[in-house]
């Protein structure tokens, strides 16, 4: 399932982000942020590190 590709191209990565994520089992918020840090340099740039930056904002509003 992992080979095929709806839209845009697979990361060019040993192993793609979406399969760290499910094999570990990380939680949605900590997935984007991965997703969204690993992206940035392929495809929106600056815009892919805010949106990790909000997730990262939204999981450390848990300890406050």
């Amino acid at each position: 399932m992992n080979d095929k590709q709806i839209g845009g191209d697979h990361y060019q990565m040993p192993i793609q982000p979406i399969e760290f994520i499910v094999k570990n089992d990380i939680p949605y918020r900590e997935a984007n942020v991965i997703k969204y840090t690993v992206r940035h340099k392929n495809k929106n740039g600056k815009e892919d590190i805010l949106k990790a930056i909000h997730y990262l904002e939204m999981i450390l509003g848990d300890y406050e």
